[in-house]
């Protein structure tokens, strides 16, 4: 029964707020990584935005106005990591807020021998547990790739969000039923430790080096490449792929190949 009247409820949702498909069209047109998917992604995607905006609000910073298509654009790109999931693994929080370029944030950090120091960090995303997810336009807009051509910013502060459904941040996402705990945390820690020791030995990496930053951030940034580059994840962590693609319940790399 709850079913049947939630069912019903996102249907009444879609008819009053689906985005129009010209908007769509002209929000998304620029997105490579969106083109690739094929007809009835396409069409599960524009439903899932609708939803997204009609649960969230997308708010301009710094007297950044935020306009229709770059709210779509937005909502496309966070929506791609569900896909194939739904959008409760978006639930409790309500806000996305874009800043015009990076901005900066300010933090106490103790060093090691316990001394607190303000340090000032200069961002281009990032992700609050229970609050919202920060944007820099300048880094998320079609065409930016401001950490390499397989980064994406909004796919990147996204999966922090995905990360954060069992707490902190940690490289842990909530798996599903039928995902090994063992084989995920086995796959990703060596992978993880991989990267971390040719950036010791000083080698060129061919994924972005901030990736060894954390747990988390090696999460983030390998989902950036799952979807923005699959072949050179597949390439340099087969294992990383196939426990991917096992989350996000998609095969990114077979829309590559056609």
């Amino acid at each position: 029964m709850l079913r049947r009247l939630r069912r019903a409820w996102l249907q009444h949702v879609l008819y009053r707020s689906r985005i129009p498909y010209s908007h769509w069209h002209e929000a998304i047109k620029a997105a490579p990584v969106l083109s690739r998917l094929n007809h009835r992604e396409q069409r599960r995607l524009r439903k899932l935005a609708s939803l997204f905006l009609h649960d969230k609000t997308i708010n301009g910073a710094s007297d950044l106005e935020v306009t229709s298509t770059m709210r779509i654009y937005i909502a496309a790109h966070a929506c791609l990591l569900v896909l194939n999931l739904n959008l409760d693994y978006f639930h409790g929080w309500n806000e996305v807020i874009v800043y015009p370029s990076a901005f900066v944030v300010k933090r106490d950090e103790v060093d090691e021998i316990g001394v607190v120091h303000e340090t000032h960090r200069t961002l281009a995303g990032e992700s609050w547990r229970r609050g919202p997810v920060i944007l820099s336009w300048s880094d998320a807009m079609p065409g930016a790739h401001p950490h390499g051509s397989a980064s994406n910013v909004i796919l990147h502060e996204f999966a922090h969000k995905l990360d954060m459904l069992t707490g902190n941040a940690n490289g842990l996402p909530l798996l599903h039923k039928d995902m090994s705990f063992e084989n995920w945390t086995l796959t990703l820690s060596e992978a993880y430790k991989k990267l971390y020791h040719q950036l010791e030995r000083h080698h060129h990496t061919a994924i972005d080096p901030y990736a060894a930053e954390s747990p988390a951030e090696f999460f983030s940034v390998l989902t950036e490449v799952f979807f923005v580059k699959p072949a050179l994840l597949y390439k340099h962590y087969p294992k990383v792929y196939h426990q991917f693609s096992l989350f996000y319940r998609q095969d990114t790399l077979q829309r590559f190949s056609h």
